[in-house]
């Protein structure tokens, strides 16, 4: 089908705005111009909102198999589609987990039958996650995985991260790191600091993070593998992994939306709905974390989206699980506390939320030129709401911004060519 996007506006290589028109042949965008006149099966009126490419998130938990009353492959895609995203990377803490070639082939088959937009799935570094057996990685990195990860916790021996940097590099696969060393964790439930001590619960150090990111980065100079850091927290982290680069290390890493706009003070009550890993840290780490995202420390940012059951967080911090939801409203929440206020600009958002993690893993997506796959994302930068749990698609209710105002909203998404989110889900 032959479409054409119009009245819509685009950012130029300086930020500003321009008007443009798209021809969509198929799947593929064929022209970017001011005007186009060619003949089209459908005219899509854009009412003068921003187009930029499909956002892409490559840290999101769906929870199939194993955890449906959680999340499903359906629920998730949908919440990723409202949000503006086209692209997303399913973790593997799943029941069973893709750790073989069958239990990956069926994963495929799920993502075939039920996502409403593009769904790249890792595979573990280690059997059942358990950190004891490596998985059969030479023979997982011919399969179409995105890459190996054992996200949720850590790899806490050095020489089994080793081997696994060897095999991941043989197969031209990233390791994705969630970096936690547990002998130093010491069962904290947030960060320890300040509001742990004036809650009375345990604290996570932030040492048990950048230690470890400490040890992997200098296996990766070792391997040559392409390491990469899972949701950055401290600014110890932030301080190591730019230490690294400079030494030509091939490292990249990611933030969360709520680790930029939020911090341990956010904490006021013993609400689960504030518990994820790593934990809120202090407003030096958040700060840090801003400057490690404009100076390009931090290559780009992802959401850490992890739904969970009402019950299960409503448990509080001493029971509950770690994880709050992220897909529907990242791009608002950043766009409304980052942007507008001068911190970031709307170019940098957009960019750290399509371009980087593209050119980050190699992914043939997040640009809107000729030629290029056609995952758009429509966003009207003037509405606002207030963001209602009760609303989301995702199963997932588990967010501290309930009843937030934003502004920015996604009001078109567009996977290879075909419409999925048009102010309500699409098919």
């Amino acid at each position: 089908m032959k479409q054409i996007l119009k009245n819509v506006k685009k950012l130029s290589s300086t930020g500003d705005f321009e008007a443009c028109e798209l021809f969509i042949d198929g799947k593929y965008i064929s022209k970017v111009d001011t005007k186009i006149s060619e003949p089209a099966d459908q005219i899509i009126d854009g009412n003068g909102h921003l187009l930029v490419p499909g956002f892409i998130d490559v840290h999101v938990h769906l929870r199939e198999p194993g955890g449906e009353h959680k999340e499903t492959i359906r629920t998730g895609t949908m919440a990723a589609a409202k949000g503006g995203y086209t692209t997303i990377c399913a973790m593997p803490n799943t029941n069973p987990v893709p750790d073989t070639n069958d239990t990956i082939e069926s994963l495929f088959g799920k993502i075939e039958t039920n996502a409403h937009i593009r769904v790249l799935p890792y595979a573990a570094i280690t059997k059942n996650l358990q950190g004891k057996e490596l998985t059969d990685m030479e023979e997982l990195s011919r399969k179409n995985i995105f890459a190996f990860t054992d996200d949720g916790v850590g790899v806490q021996t050095a020489d089994q991260m080793l081997q696994a940097m060897k095999l991941a590099k043989a197969g031209n696969k990233a390791i994705v790191a969630h970096c936690e060393d547990n002998s130093i964790v010491y069962e904290g439930v947030l960060h320890h600091g300040e509001v742990s001590e004036r809650m009375q619960m345990p604290g996570i150090p932030s040492l048990s993070e950048s230690v470890q990111i400490a040890r992997d980065v200098l296996l990766a100079e070792a391997t040559g593998c392409h390491y990469h850091v899972c949701h950055v927290s401290t600014k110890e982290s932030v301080r190591v992994i730019r230490d690294a680069k400079r030494a030509g290390i091939h490292v990249s890493a990611e933030v969360t939306p709520h680790h930029l706009i939020l911090n341990e003070t956010a904490i006021q009550t013993d609400d689960a709905n504030y518990k994820m890993n790593p934990p809120l840290r202090a407003k030096e780490d958040q700060q840090a974390l801003l400057e490690g995202l404009l100076d390009g420390t931090i290559d780009f940012i992802a959401t850490d989206h992890a739904p969970h059951a009402t019950n299960e967080k409503e448990q509080g911090f001493l029971k509950a699980p770690f994880g709050i939801v992220g897909l529907e409203n990242a791009f608002s929440l950043l766009y409304t506390h980052l942007v507008q206020p001068g911190k970031i600009t709307l170019q940098q958002l957009i960019n750290w939320m399509t371009v980087k993690p593209a050119e980050t893993f190699q992914l043939p997506y997040g640009k809107m030129e000729a030629g290029c796959i056609a995952d758009l994302t429509l966003i009207d930068l003037h509405a606002t709401a207030s963001i209602n749990k009760h609303d989301f698609y995702s199963k997932g209710k588990n967010t501290p911004f309930h009843q937030w105002e934003v502004t920015g909203l996604p009001v078109l998404t567009m996977t290879e060519g075909n419409i999925v989110y048009e102010g309500e889900l699409i098919g």
